[in-house]
Order: C-alpha cells, then structure tokens, then sequence
C-alpha cells in the first residue's frame, strides 16, 4: 500500500541572480555591491544588500575564498592533550576571530613529530589563513617547524621559533600578585611549595617570591620543588611543619603560596588532617584558576588566573593583523595575570 506522505520538498538555496532580478540590477552590480566593491549609489548598495537580507541570500564562500585569495579559517596546534591551557585559549582566539568571519580547526600533535607535520601538510593544502601554536608549556616548542611556510604563524603559551611574535602569561607577575596579597593580610611566614625544576615558570614565580619577600623585610624559606600534584603538597606539607621552620627558629608558616591548584589541594588536606585551619591559621593560594579544582576545595582555593582566554584573543587579533598585510615587530609579548580571590588565604586585619 503506498504512503499518502509527500516528501517534504528541499529548499533550494538562493541564488545571486534571484537577488539582482528582485533588486533590478545586474548580475555583476549586484555582486560588486555585496562584495563592498564597485562604483554605485549608497541607494543601490542598500537596496542589493536589503534584498539579499530578506531572500536569505548566503554568498558561496569557496567563491569567495578564490576571489579573495582567503580561506577565512585558522588553524591552531596544540600538544596540551587534556586541554587544560589549550581550550581557554582556543575560545579567546574564537572571540578574537568571530567578528572577522574566520572560523579555528583544533589539530592535537601530542609530543609526535610525524603527527604534527601530517596536521600542518593538511592545513596547508586547505589553504589555512595562518597557524597559532600553543602547547602546555612556555619553555617547550611543539615537534614541528612552522618557519617559512608562506603563511603567518603566532605562538601563544609555548616556546616560539626566534623571530616569531609569541604572547604567554606573565608568570613573574602573578606570583607578585599572590605574596603581595599575603602580606597585605598580615601574613609573615609565606612558604612557597611548587612544580619541576625543570620548568622555566617554576625559576621565574620562586625569583618573584623571594624578592617580594625581601621587600617586605620577611624571612625566605627556601621553596619546595616536586611534581605538579596534590600527593607532593600533602607531602611537602610534613616538610614545612615537621622541619626547621623559618630561619633555624622551627617557627612554621601561616603561609604557603603554591605552584598550582593541584599542589594547593593537597597542602590544605593535609593542613586540615593536622588539625591546623585554613585560611585562620595558614593562608593558602594556588596558580592556575583551575576552576574545577579551585571551586571544588574546601574552603574554596584563592589562585592566579593567567587570563588565557585574553592571551588567546591577543594571539588572535595579531593574526588576523599579520594575515592583512599589516607589519609587526617579533619578540615575546607578556601578558599580565590577575588573582582570584576566593576562602582560602582569609581577610586583612581590619577586615
């Protein structure tokens, strides 16, 4: 038995021809004036671009492209499988690149050579505008080279190749945010417990420790260094309470300052498993902002925010900048971070 039900018709799109007929121009007016090209009256390019509004009139981008020599997408590299830094990032760069039309493919490399070459050979033959890379971590570069392939390359939180434009966090800065606010609460023995030695932001954010401290007239603990994790700021808290203290006194911090959330986690369980209060007792900030952790500690963890969404957007602006002809001078720029203000370091004495 056949079905009484008719197939619901397709939508044919509309065509340039359809909106110069209703408009009563020509073919080509009517694509010179949706293309902002052309000598014509204000009154005709309004009345083309009116009509092609109302028709729902969509131009064919891959004519464009050709036309403009433009494929209007950006292709962005990262090794940060997890997507902590790399998605925030991503969503700068979106807001950045919006506005101008361009849409961003997000291309995982890993730490693999041959993986990343195959994600740059397969931009390059879709005619990426530009390529921003960003990794995991500043003082790293992703396995792939991206000098003179003919198209703008912007790195952004991670290791650029010399003469390339890079913006990254100001790490130095926003461990001068998280010292400077303990000492505006009246906190007099800061300990600072963080990554590897072999990161680069862990030499920066302990140089800017020690010197905020020294400022203020305080005693310096030499800081603990460990992996990026909760286990190693439990432990390192057993260091800080069970050895010398501050200057050979054995006096112990109300203090610590950490170099990310996930160490800031560990360093308050531990805290509360001594019986020792956060934030009366011992004030505790993080780095990072990692919302997921920050929020979910108890009490809720105070951490530098290294604005990766605004770096992001920066790196965006810069491409879209450089992909319009528009000169740039190379170097590193820092981008200042900002500290978010939660529980866990407690009031000033007047608060």
């Amino acid at each position: 038995m056949a079905s009484d039900v008719q197939p619901t018709p397709v939508k044919q799109p509309v065509t340039l021809r359809e909106v110069a007929a209703l408009a009563g121009v020509s073919v080509a007016t009517a694509s010179k004036a949706l293309n902002g090209q052309g000598r014509m009256t204000a009154e005709t390019r309004t009345r083309i671009r009116e009509t092609a509004q109302r028709l729902g009139f969509r131009p064919n981008s891959l004519a464009q492209s050709l036309l403009r020599r433009r494929s209007f997408t950006v292709g962005l590299l990262t090794n940060d499988t997890y997507g902590r830094f790399s998605l925030p990032l991503m969503a700068g760069v979106s807001d950045a690149l919006v506005d101008a039309g361009v849409s961003v493919f997000l291309c995982n490399v890993e730490d693999d050579p041959r993986l990343a070459q195959l994600h740059v050979d397969a931009m390059l033959d879709k005619r990426v505008d530009g390529i921003i890379a960003t990794g995991k971590r500043i003082d790293r570069h992703l396995p792939v080279d991206l000098a003179n392939l003919g198209i703008p390359a912007i790195y952004a939180f991670t290791e650029p190749d010399p003469g390339a434009i890079a913006f990254v966090s100001d790490d130095a800065g926003g461990a001068r945010l998280a010292v400077e606010h303990f000492c505006r609460l009246g906190r007099r023995r800061i300990a600072h417990v963080s990554g590897p030695a072999s990161f680069a932001v862990v030499h920066a954010r302990a140089e800017a420790y020690r010197a905020v401290l020294a400022e203020n007239g305080l005693p310096v603990m030499e800081p603990l260094l460990g992996p990026w994790s909760e286990a190693w700021g439990h432990e390192a808290v057993k260091t800080l309470f069970e050895g010398e203290g501050f200057d050979g006194t054995r006096e112990k911090p109300d203090a610590v300052f950490c170099g990310n959330d996930q160490i800031a986690r560990g360093v308050i369980d531990a805290l509360r498993e001594r019986g020792i209060g956060v934030p009366d007792e011992v004030g505790v900030i993080g780095f990072d902002n990692w919302q997921i952790v920050a929020e979910a500690t108890r009490p809720p963890l105070t951490s530098v925010d290294m604005n990766l969404a605004a770096l992001g957007r920066e790196a965006g602006l810069a491409l879209l900048s450089l992909v319009g002809g528009e000169p740039a001078l190379p170097g590193i720029r820092k981008l200042p971070c900002r500290l978010v203000v939660r529980q866990s370091c407690g009031r000033p004495p007047d608060g």
